[in-house]
């Protein structure tokens, strides 16, 4: 059996666990199970802390896993991303009290607090500053307030939590994280499928199916504006001026294609969510 670890709370766990049934796979159904077997598909589930899967992984205990990349980077774990997964994003920025820091170096000799060690000190080797790192768990947004630290390096989203806590963002991007599938070899057999599923998955939430009727006479430019993956699905009608036709497009371009096809001459636009793909 492929043996997979998913993260069994925090930020990924739901999502992760909403991807894999999509995929076709039957996850726990109590959410106090550490492991569960679908040997239907061929494959058992180990659900751990996500900080720990990249070590499990990476041991070689288990095959497979899903993480996010900012705790796969922080980890000394020898396992390696295989596939962005798109989901759980986060960006990593360093953030002191406002207007005492303006670039990275001005940080070199000072206490730096952080939940991310690794991913820090590694960033900051590679920019040849020195700093004194101040582990902690959890938020440090109260980490200079408290005197522990000089200035932090942390998740941001919107930077509201940071200017409340008096702080200000500064220097580089330390890192644009997301959810990642991991894994410390290619060879056992069932990660092709796992892959391949999932990738399915990403296909399905990025696109829509889009049916329209045309004139003829207009389908060249209607394949213009939707030419589709590889190009629209064209049926007769019993109209002879008059063809179907079906073609898949990005969801965010959606409302925007129906709109062209509209002002060009297609009638009757409909859109079909998909569930699942494989291209």
């Amino acid at each position: 059996m492929l043996r997979i670890a998913v993260p069994n709370k925090g930020s990924l766990s739901e999502t992760a666990a909403q991807m894999l049934a999509e995929a076709g796979y039957t996850g726990r159904r109590d959410p106090r199970d550490l492991v569960t077997a679908d040997p239907r598909n061929g494959v058992e589930f180990f659900y751990l802390r996500p900080r720990d899967i990249a070590t499990y992984v990476g041991s070689g205990a288990l095959d497979v896993g899903i993480t996010g990349r900012d705790l796969l980077l922080d980890s000394h774990s020898t396992a390696v991303e295989i596939a962005s997964l798109d989901f759980g994003d986060s960006t990593f920025r360093f953030a002191g009290p406002a207007g005492r820091f303006t670039q990275l170096k001005d940080l070199h000799g000072l206490r730096v607090a952080t939940s991310y060690p690794g991913l820090v000190e590694r960033f900051l080797a590679t920019h040849s500053v020195t700093v004194d790192l101040v582990e902690l768990d959890g938020a440090v947004e109260s980490a200079v307030q408290l005197g522990v630290a000089d200035a932090v390096a942390d998740v941001v989203s919107t930077g509201t939590t940071l200017r409340k806590a008096g702080l200000e963002i500064f220097g580089p991007v330390i890192l644009e994280s997301t959810a990642v599938l991991i894994s410390s070899t290619n060879d056992k057999a069932g990660i092709d499928t796992l892959l391949r599923r999932l990738q399915g998955v990403l296909v399905a939430r990025q696109y829509v199916l889009l049916d329209y009727d045309i004139p003829v006479a207009l389908l060249d430019a209607a394949a213009a504006l939707a030419p589709g993956i590889e190009s629209p699905t064209v049926s007769s009608l019993h109209d002879p001026e008059w063809a179907a036709v079906r073609v898949m497009i990005a969801r965010l371009d959606m409302n925007n294609v129906m709109d062209a096809l509209y002002a060009l001459g297609a009638r009757a636009i409909l859109v079909t969510t998909i569930h699942n793909a494989r291209l």
